[in-house]
């Protein structure tokens, strides 16, 4: 991967010092400044023309919408850095690479840099794959929420988007069925039929059902009936 010129706009001394540290797992990675507040960041992306920015909502004198809102054209790519989850939604209005809440997961980072790496190289057809401990952030209207993939239980096909179903609530994502089941962990999840996805640490029972195919009863008492391939192809995988 190429050098990415990166600045960092952070008001916390203290915050800025923690990215540094992170960032230093990824010498691409090259620290060209800092900035603290609007007026500072914007004199320094006109000087130093960085390709990337991690971006704090809260500055000294205004907002990272503040430098949002007066960046040039073409922008850098944006990735928040904050506490604060409300403004998720506002962010991806603003076409930013990434959302990460403090305190920055090192896992989290190293996934929002392998979308700069996917972005700059023009591949802009597929996400990535997410790990088994990662976070989704869904949108639903005018707000949005981070979803834990452990705590998902089943992922349905509705129409040509996607439900999400945990333990306390279900989420309609823009997103195919297909689409979603490339991004998830294999050791994790499995399509169990033409229409469903489950989490397999959720499966509370499974047993034999017709024409050898399998029945799984996951929490909350759901049950989900694999199709005949689906049932030889978990047989198969789990040494049934």
């Amino acid at each position: 991967m190429p050098v990415i010129k990166t600045l960092l706009i952070e008001d916390e001394n203290l915050a800025r010092r923690e990215l540094r540290t992170l960032l230093q797992a990824h010498p691409f990675v090259d620290i060209v400044g800092e900035a603290v507040s609007p007026k500072e960041a914007l004199e320094l992306i006109d000087s130093l023309n960085p390709s990337l920015i991690f971006l704090d909502v809260n500055l000294r004198g205004g907002t990272g919408f503040d430098v949002l809102q007066a960046l040039p054209t073409p922008a850098p790519d944006v990735i928040f850095t904050t506490a604060h989850a409300d403004f998720a939604v506002q962010a991806f209005d603003f076409n930013a690479v990434d959302y990460l809440l403090k305190p920055v997961e090192p896992a989290r980072l190293a996934l929002a840099l392998r979308k700069i790496g996917r972005d700059s190289s023009h591949d802009k057809t597929h996400d990535l794959p997410l790990e088994a401990d990662s976070r989704i952030l869904i949108k639903e209207a005018d707000s949005c929420c981070f979803v834990r993939l452990v705590e998902i239980s089943l992922i349905e096909s509705e129409g040509n988007y996607s439900r999400i179903h945990t333990g306390h609530a279900s989420y309609l994502v823009h997103k195919s069925l297909s689409s979603v089941e490339a991004r998830l962990p294999p050791r994790l999840f499995f399509r169990a039929n033409r229409s469903q996805i489950i989490n397999l640490g959720a499966i509370n029972h499974l047993e034999p059902w017709f024409s050898n195919t399998l029945r799984a009863t996951l929490e909350g008492d759901v049950v989900v009936e694999f199709s005949r391939r689906a049932s030889l192809d978990f047989r198969e995988s789990q040494g049934l």
